[in-house]
Parts: structure tokens; sequence; C-alpha cells
């Protein structure tokens, strides 16, 4: 099983860390180590002291293929969640400023906050809509209407170089909004559905 991460994938998250939008899709991955599920709580590392929450919808690939052409990507999504990309800021930004990968920043334990799935059918496929509370207090409001490269863009991309396997995963970015967490905050993730709001995922920080 593969986590597979695309980076800078909304302009205005983007343009709020001063990043250049990319031309094509950013991806790095994280181990399964990093993956952190059933809503356990999520442990600021020692090594960083500026640790931030960045909600995604999570795409669970439904089988497998190779340089999947865009007639059939959406044969390869049945069900989605809703994770936390947790990144060490102040690590990831030292690393860049040297031209190191960033992998200690992103693929830490515990890293991969993830919630249970569901159907795809329950949300409007081209527009999902989702947002991450923070102590109550909403802090993201994402659609993916707004990605640069929507869900069948990175399926035909990321199968270009790595065989894409039934299990798989794919975090496919994050909105603005992102910001540092401290011991104690509470993070809910709240996913837009036909039939209503669906409180998906719950993780307290300690």
């Amino acid at each position: 099983m593969k986590i597979i991460c695309i980076g800078r994938n909304y302009a205005d998250h983007a343009k709020e860390l001063n990043n250049a939008v990319p031309s094509k899709p950013m991806v790095f991955m994280k181990p399964p180590s990093a993956l952190l599920v059933n809503d356990k709580p999520f442990y600021i590392p020692d090594f960083t002291q500026d640790c931030h929450y960045e909600l995604e919808v999570v795409l669970k690939i439904a089988k497998n293929g190779r340089h999947v052409q865009p007639e059939f990507a959406k044969d390869y999504v049945k069900e989605i969640a809703l994770g936390i990309d947790f990144t060490a800021r102040d690590l990831q930004s030292e690393c860049k400023k040297k031209g190191h990968p960033w992998e200690i920043a992103k693929g830490f334990d515990g890293s991969a906050v993830l919630s249970n799935f569901v159907s795809i059918d329950t949300v409007n496929r081209s527009a999902v809509e989702f947002q991450m509370l923070k102590n109550g207090a909403v802090v993201q409001h994402g659609n993916t209407k707004d990605l640069i490269f929507t869900f069948e863009d990175l399926i035909c991309y990321v199968s270009k170089f790595f065989k894409l396997q039934m299990g798989d995963l794919i975090y496919t970015g994050t909105p603005a909004g992102v910001g540092p967490v401290a011991i104690g905050d509470k993070l809910e993730g709240v996913l837009f559905t036909k039939n209503g709001n669906l409180d998906l995922l719950k993780c307290e920080v300690k």
C-alpha cells in the first residue's frame, strides 16, 4: 500500500506559502507508518516547533493499473475519505532552503491522519466540499472544483511513474487556511454530502 501525496494543488494554498503554482502535479510519498486511523490522537513530534495541519480529500484506489488513460480514470476511485497531512513546517523550510528532499517534514510517524471511507456516490464527484474545524472554528473550507489537477488528472499522471494498486491512497492537496497546532487542539474534518454534512474526521493533538 502506497501513500501518494500531492503538493500545491490549490492555487490559494500555494500563494499563502509564497510558492509557485505548479505546471505538473507535485508528488511526494509517505510511508505506511505515517498512517493514523480510528480517531487516534496525534502527538506533536519533539523535532518540530511549527507543526501544521493540512486537510485533504483522500482517494482510495479501487483496482490495479499502469499508464491509466483519461477515459478510464474514473473507474479507479469508488471511495473517498478525509485526511490530514501534518507537516513540520520548520523542517520543511530548512530542507527547501538547502535544496534537500523534505520527506522528514512530511512522512514522520502519525503524519497521515485518515478517516473512514465513504462511497464517492455520496458527493458531487467534480465538486467535493469539505472543511476543517479547529477547536470549533472553521479554519479551512475547500472544494475540489478548485483543484489545479483533478482526481482523474492525478490518477493518470501518478500511474505513469508508479503502478497503482488496489488500496493505495492519494492525498489530493490542501486548500488555503493551513496553520499550526498546539497541545490540546481538537481538529474536525467535515465532508459535505448530498444528504447533509458528515463529521468524518476527529483528531486531538497531544
